[in-house]
Formats: C-alpha cells, structure tokens, sequence
C-alpha cells in the first residue's frame, strides 16, 4: 500500500509555487521532506543521535548537500563516474545552511545531527541552493529533535528596480543584487551577497523584500508539520549545572576581568592575563572538586569573562584594545611586494595582515564550473588560504578548509564586478594569511585590490571592506567597527561589508541574538560605510590609481577575431603550424570558436614575439582585394616569371607572370626584376584559365603608345 502524502503549498506571487511533501520517502529518518518547484526535486533529511558522545561540550551539527549529476541527466566527469568530494558551490550552500541552523538548537543539546539536504532532479529556470534552507527546516519540524523556531531561505534578485524571489540564473544575469537571506519569522539571522554599488538603503530593502516571503515559507512548514503529526520534543541529558560553583567563579573573576579588558593590551598579552586569572580561580577549588567539576568550572570562567568583556564596551564605550567602538586599527600597506610575480600586495591592519598575489593568464586558464546545476568558466576567481601560524597555533594541515572556501568566495564576489568587462586576462588572486586578529577576509579584499591594482588591471573603482560587530543587553547596544577575534565570539553579530566610494558590492552577515532591530542593522550598516571609506583612503594612500601597464616581466596579451575558415590554416595539420610560431615566438596562442570567428588570444612578455604572431595572422588572413596595388618582394626567378611574396603578409606568394611584367616584350625575366626587388603590382582576382591568382607589375606602368602602320 502507497503510504500517506502530506503537501503544502508556497505562492511565490508571480505564478510560480513551492510544494513541500512527506510521508513516502526516507521514512526511517527523524524528519523528511521533499521540495518541488518547476522540475527540480531536493530531499532534505534530518537524523540525530539519542545521546550526546562523552566529553563533547558543543552541537555536533554537519549539514550536506550534493547535486546528483543524475538530476541533470549526466554522468560525473572523472576516471571512477561517480560523484565524490563536494565541489565549491555544494560547501557554500552547506555553509549557508549551518550558518542560520546552528544557532537555533538548544545552547546544552551535544548529540550529533546531521542534516543532509540532496538535489534528486534539476530544472534549469530553478537555482536549487535557495531551497536548501527550506529543505532542512521542514525536515526538523517533522521531527522531534529540540530546536528553537524554524527558519527559511530566500534569494533575492533586482532588475530595474523590481525585485524578484528566488530568481533564476538568467534573471541573476540582468540583476544588479544577489542576495541570500536566511530568517525566523520573527528575526534575520543571516544575509550574503553581491551587489553592483548599491546603497544601504537598498540592501536593506532588499532584506525585508526577502523576509515577508520567508514568513509565508515558514508557515507553510507549520502547516505541514500539524498535518503531519507533530511530534513531541524528544528528552535529551542535559547540561550538568551548578549554582554556588558559578556564584564561587564570578566573585572570583568578575572584577579582575574587568580590569584586564578596561585598560586596553594586545591580544597575546590579554589572553595571558585573562589565562592567569583563570589559574587563580582553578586555585581556589581542590583537587577532587575539579576532578569532578573542572569543565563546570571553565565553563563559568567562559560565562564570567564574556559578560565582564561585553559590559566594558557597553558601560565605558571601549574595546579590549583600548580603541572607541568607531575606532579602526592602524594600517598599512606595501605594494610589489614579491618581485616575480605579476602583482602583489601587502595589507596589515592592527595583528591582522594579509599577503595578496595577482596572476594573469589566458581563457585556458580560466576556472571550470561542472555542476549538475551549473556548467561555465569564471575568468575571475579568487583563493584563500589560512594556515595554522597566522593564529600562533600548530594544527594539522587537512587541505582546504570550508571556511577557506567560503571567506574565498566573499572576497572574490566583492571584487569581481569591479572587473571591466574588456579586460583580456583570466586573473587568480591568491591570498595568504600571515596574521588573523579580526577579519581576514576583509584584509584579503583590500590586499587583492592593491595586487590587482600593481599587475596593472584597470579596476573600475577600488574596493575595501570592513568587519562590524555588535553587543547588546537587550536595553543597551553598541556596535563595533574593525572587530577583533574576541569580538567576534563573544559578540551578538558578525558583520562583513564591502564595497567603493559609489556603493556596497558584497556582504556577509551573521546575527546570534533573536529580534535584532532594523534600526541597529540600518546605524550598522553607516558605520560601516564610513569605516571602510576610511579604509579605502588609505589604500589609495599606497597605490591612488592602477598602474598603467603590465609589469616587464607580466605577459602581454593581444586579442585578435579571424574568419572562422582560417582556424584551421592557423593551427596547421596536426597542431603543426601554432605549435612551431609558439615555440619560435615564445608565445601561449588560444583560439577560440565564437559564432563562426576565431577569436585568438596571444600571450608572451617579448613584443617581438607578439608582433611575430600577429603578422602570421596577417599573413594567413591576407585577401588581396581586385583591383587594388600591393607592395611585394621577389623571393624566386623563374623561366616563365617571378615568384613574389606580398611584403604586407609575409608567407603569401603568387606568380607574376612574364607576360605581366612590362608592356614591352620581355626575353628575359631578369631583364625587368631580380631577386630581392620590391616593386608594386595590381591584383587581378583569379585567372578564367589556370584558376589561380594572378597579378600584374605592367598594369600600374604607363602605356605606350601604339605605332602606326607604314604603308
């Protein structure tokens, strides 16, 4: 028998709905849920353990998501067939996911959950990622799992001026934002995106436009979860708590926290106060009371040192630095760092620093997109690396990181669109975290513009970006420009905004705290503006404008469109012909097929080289027009006349024939020209006869007059 189908229905209010269903697949499941709009269909999945694993004092959260290369009716590319490590646009959908779940389940709920969100058949107008955050949360509120409120995401699109939901990859091509938001009903909890320098005003229009149609998800799955059945809340061990212990560590702890985080120190020297304070407190307990409860202990201290920091800034207005909550650290910034490389740039802000490089290449260097939901090539990306000393820390090295992917892709996103679209080159931008105190990722922004500004790309407009935070007792709130590491976890928000002097181009927002107002995102979003225009000036400080030019050693590239029936001559039987000029010229030549031309890309730091390649081009493109005069050059004496060679497209030869050298009887072809003359002839299109071009030097020499006939 056919189990039970339980759906609900989304209106997305332009014709197009969402349909969420349970009750046939993946049963076993604590929570499942199918997600249908157009063709596509996602399996959103959730499963937790019944108790939490010994010594784990955190949310053992992974969430998951894969395409299927099935759903687009294609097979996984690669020697095994078969779909492997998650690719970069699965990590970030993940990330998406995690970033607005996690905070919701219970502060003391330790057991492990995985949520795995699957996409089962695609839909080319559908961007599946913005159903992910569907998927899960419908999943969990089909199952008895604790968790606080559900949530939804939502992308959102603009195209003159109108906004659109959940737009479609070619409507993300007219659009001017790109923005995901993830929300309660009742608050936003995370927001990320491109923008093409809008203001402040409009990204937060854009938020709300989103929030109003999370609402309408979020109880479609409340609705769907009633008709269900829903379950009741599963018990779970919770914490072990204890009053006088806590009582016994703020007395102890409170003050002298307080003192260390008033006077302002650097990040090594707080951290080993903040550490002596915590033996001192380890000291007022024996050895069998923190045998027993040394983690209630820690935890405590954690508690106490949180709220002692948090109310410093809340009560005197400073940072654990000693900076005003508007106050950026020191910067500075060095550019042509790294003598070999095509561009290069230095960026320190207070123990933050970041090292970035610019490399210019050809399409062939262009990054691959093979997705079941997307295929393509970005000629613009970006990498991020953050090893184990920019911290102090010795970890172990476990290839790229999620978090490397995701702050990768933040900066790459705020920079791309200030990329003129003539640009030649495929850029990477690589950046290398030497010091991490509070943002890296922002650093890595303003480092990129520097490197891209040395290797001689002419920007549309430099870019910056900033970090914000905020603190809040519900009553009273402060928020921080350029946070630290510490701000960071112990604050309400983190808060990434970058862009020009003209407008924001891309953001990351990640709020901790329920009921966040408009108003503090609104007042956090101008403190923003104004601490990275600030950032901005001292970058042009450094470098006010790109270089005009590639640097000497940086490859020149050229661009030239062919007749797309020369491709061939230019490659040659075999790769022959391209192969020889790019070892002869020192060269890289790629050739494009474009609507019938051939688009070709030359590469080489050796002008000669590069002009040697275009005039090949020439000279296998060369179409002498009827009519019209060509200089050429003698290259081989024959009996019956002269082979000649078009000094305009060196490699092109013709015979002039014999009877086309003079109007007066020629005997002898070196009676009019030798080997090596350059002379001017006409060219005569192709003989009736012989099928075969033809010119001639006596059409452009005067005439002699005829002789009258003696009688």
């Amino acid at each position: 028998m056919i189990p039970q189908l339980f759906v609900e229905s989304i209106d997305l209010g332009d014709g197009r709905s969402i349909t969420i269903e349970t009750g046939r697949l993946a049963k076993q499941a604590d929570g499942s849920v199918v997600v249908r709009i157009g063709k596509t269909v996602i399996l959103g999945t959730v499963v937790s353990s019944r108790k939490a694993s010994p010594g784990i004092d955190f949310l053992p959260l992974t969430v998951d998501y894969r395409e299927k290369f099935a759903a687009a009716g294609r097979f996984p590319g690669g020697f095994f067939k078969r779909e492997a490590r998650p690719s970069d646009s699965e990590v970030l959908t993940m990330r998406l996911v995690d970033r607005v779940l996690r905070p919701l389940f219970p502060s003391d709920y330790h057991a492990e959950v995985q949520v795995m969100i699957q996409l089962m058949s695609h839909d080319e107008e559908v961007m599946p990622d913005a159903l992910a955050g569907l998927a899960a949360s419908a999943a969990l509120a089909l199952s008895d799992i604790p968790f606080e409120t559900l949530i939804s995401e939502a992308r959102v699109g603009r195209i003159d001026g109108k906004f659109i939901i959940n737009p479609s990859r070619a409507q993300l091509e007219l659009s001017d934002i790109d923005m995901m938001i993830g929300a309660s009903t009742d608050s936003i909890a995370m927001v990320e995106g491109e923008m093409k320098e809008i203001s402040e005003a409009e990204m937060l229009e854009a938020i709300k436009f989103a929030h109003e149609h999370i609402k309408v998800q979020i109880a479609a799955q409340e609705r769907l979860a009633i008709a269900f059945g829903k379950k009741e809340v599963r018990t779970y061990e919770t914490e072990k708590t204890d009053d006088a212990i806590y009582a016994k560590v703020k007395a102890a702890a409170y003050d002298k926290i307080y003192a260390i985080a008033s006077k302002g120190s650097a990040k090594h020297e707080r951290s080993a106060a903040f550490d002596a304070v915590k033996e001192e407190v380890k000291a007022l307990f024996t050895e069998e009371e923190l045998a027993e409860n040394g983690d209630l202990v820690s935890k405590y201290f954690y508690k106490t040192n949180k709220e002692a920091v948090r109310n410093v800034t809340l009560d005197l207005g400073t940072r654990l630095d000693g900076r005003k909550t508007t106050e950026i650290r020191p910067i500075w910034c060095e550019v042509d760092y790294l003598p070999s490389v095509h561009g290069s740039a230095l960026f320190t802000r207070g123990e933050t620093q970041a090292l970035a490089t610019a490399t210019l290449g050809t399409s062939r260097e262009a990054n691959q997109i093979d997705s079941p939901s997307e295929q393509g090539e970005e000629k613009f990306y970006l990498h991020y690396n953050f090893p184990p000393f920019s911290t102090g820390e010795a970890r172990p090295l476990r290839g790229t990181s999620r978090r490397e992917v995701g702050h990768g892709n933040l900066a790459q996103r705020a920079l791309k669109n200030m990329i003129p679209a003539e640009n030649p080159y495929t850029i990477r931008v690589v950046s290398e975290v030497l010091e991490s105190n509070g943002s890296s990722s922002m650093a890595t922004v303003c480092a990129g513009t520097l490197a891209l500004m040395d290797a001689g790309i002419q920007m549309i407009r430099p870019v910056s970006g900033i970090a914000m935070g905020l603190i809040t007792d519900g009553d009273r709130f402060a928020v921080l420009s350029d946070i630290l590491g510490d701000e960071d976890h112990l604050g309400d928000m983190d808060f990434k905004v970058t862009g020009t002097s003209e407008g924001i181009t891309a953001c990351q927002m990640d709020i901790k705290i329920d009921g966040l107002k408009y108003e503090i995102m609104e007042q956090a979003l101008a403190q923003a503006r104004d601490g990275r225009l600030h950032i901005l000036g001292k970058l042009l400080e450094t470098l006010a404008k790109p270089n005009a030019d590639v640097k000497a050693h940086s490859p020149k590239i050229i661009t030239r469109t062919i007749p797309g029936n020369f491709i061939g001559a230019l490659i040659g039987p075999g790769g022959k012909v391209i192969q020889e000029l790019q070892k002869a010229t020192g060269t890289t030549i790629v050739i494009n097929e474009v609507n019938e031309e051939g688009v070709i890309e030359i590469l080489g730091t050796d002008p000669a080289g590069i002009e040697a390649v275009l005039a090949k081009i020439q000279s296998i493109t060369f179409k002498p027009q009827m009519g019209e005069a060509y200089e050429v050059k003698v290259i081989k004496m024959l009996d019956f006349g002269a082979v000649v060679e078009y000094t305009a497209a060196p490699g092109n030869e013709v015979l002039l024939h014999v009877s086309e050298l003079a109007w007066e009887r020629t005997e002898n072809v070196t009676d009019v020209v030798n080997m090596g003359d350059v002379f001017q002839v006409k060219y005569l299109g192709l003989d009736p006869k012989t099928r075969k071009e033809k010119v001639s030097r006596k059409a452009l020499l005067p005439r002699p007059p005829r002789e009258e006939k003696k009688e």
